[in-house]
């Protein structure tokens, strides 16, 4: 085997790594690629703000054949590496035949790239970018279908992952709330009292411009996640790009916002759950891959939403406006049979306080990822990541 980097300008080495997944998952109907033009943009530094200060490499790893048979790439974000106790990079897009030695050869390769660029750990999977897309392994529920830009992979990785010598850093819970489930007793009455507050208003985000829909988002964002976790204040104009790249699949009935005086306290934010859509396209949204989503889309296929951001202000936190959120998408989705079923965007094992809030609104854990680090001084003592809020 013999391990090559990734040459953009001339060479089929970069084709070879994009194309390599295919060659994975060949009979595993259960796979729906990503697709390319959201991986392109990860190492673009047109599109990827991160590539002005970061780092990134990727290689392909060919058979004796030179056939190529695994991937993997390293990155340095500059946000992020120098924030832990040691400096941190990641590996991440990792595809690999079930032969430990060929995946050591790819970690090994990415971890002594980022021992060059002065990092002492690796996590990984990982993105050069947010964790919504392209983070973790799957280490549980191979079946159920994944959701856009979340990982899929045979459940071998782990066992590569782990005989590598790393170890679990924190788990991705997903969490699934069935329509047939019926808001709680006390999710209705809360919801009622709410709506008799003449200061208080709940609605969907129809009619809305996508400036006004930006506004909302960000008030709530910074009212309820700033000086959290390292979130920090949101402008208008992130605000503003976040919500123009999410119009094209945006369904404005699935934009639920609660506000206090006019002012936007809580929100339960949603989206179409696009891959169900998207297995039909192959991984590439072409001009014909456009077509045939549209087509897919028009025939009713998409079922599920995905929940991407449930946030309440501080203030209001614990005053049951979680459970009124439920409750007015039940009367306003739910009812009028838009959707059939939500899913989550992940919550860290780290979060007990989060996950407390989706089992009570009566979601389930369906589906588990994990984001190992590896420390490169291997006699250092490992520590998972911190809980949020101690229980």
């Amino acid at each position: 085997m013999r391990i090559e980097k990734v040459n953009t300008a001339s060479g089929n080495t970069l084709k070879h790594w994009m194309r390599l997944p295919w060659s994975i998952y060949k009979d595993d109907k259960n796979w729906i690629p990503h697709l390319v033009q959201d991986i392109a943009k990860v190492f673009d530094p047109a599109k990827n703000k991160l590539l002005k200060e970061g780092k990134a490499e990727r290689w392909v790893l060919y058979d004796a054949q030179n056939n190529p048979i695994g991937r993997i790439a390293a990155f340095v974000n500059p946000k992020t590496a120098h924030t832990e106790t040691q400096p941190t990079g990641g590996m991440g897009f990792f595809e690999c035949p079930n032969d430990q030695a060929a995946a050591n050869l790819l970690l090994d390769t990415a971890r002594e790239w980022l021992k060059a660029q002065g990092m002492e750990a690796m996590d990984g999977p990982v993105n050069l970018g947010d964790r919504n897309m392209f983070w973790g392994v799957l280490i549980k529920n191979f079946t159920d279908p994944s959701i856009y830009g979340t990982n899929y992979n045979p459940p071998y990785y782990k066992d590569l992952f782990e005989a590598y010598g790393f170890q679990v850093y924190f788990e991705q819970l997903f969490f699934k709330r069935s329509a047939d489930v019926p808001a709680q007793p006390i999710f209705r009455r809360k919801y009622e009292q709410l709506m008799r507050d003449p200061d208080i208003k709940m609605h969907d985000s129809v009619g809305r411009t996508v400036v006004q829909i930006a506004e909302d988002l960000r008030t709530v964002y910074n009212a309820a996640w700033v000086d959290h976790d390292n979130h920090k204040e949101m402008d208008a104009a992130t605000a503003l790009k976040l919500v123009k790249t999410m119009a094209p699949i945006m369904d404005r009935r699935l934009l639920i916002f609660i506000r206090h005086k006019d002012v936007p306290i809580a929100m339960y934010i949603s989206v179409p759950e696009l891959n169900e859509a998207f297995k039909y396209i192959d991984g590439n949204l072409n001009w014909w891959g456009k077509l045939k989503f549209l087509y897919y889309k028009k025939r009713g296929v998409i079922k599920s939403m995905t929940g991407i951001v449930f946030g309440v202000a501080k203030e209001f936190q614990g005053k049951g406006v979680e459970g009124a959120l439920i409750t007015y998408s039940e009367q306003y989705i739910v009812h009028e049979h838009l959707y059939d079923d939500t899913v989550l965007t992940w919550i860290g094992d780290f979060n007990p306080r989060m996950i407390k809030v989706c089992q009570t609104l009566g979601a389930v854990n369906y589906r588990t990822m994990a984001t190992y680090r590896y420390l490169f001084d291997r006699n250092k003592p490992f520590e998972r990541h911190p809980e949020i809020e101690k229980k």
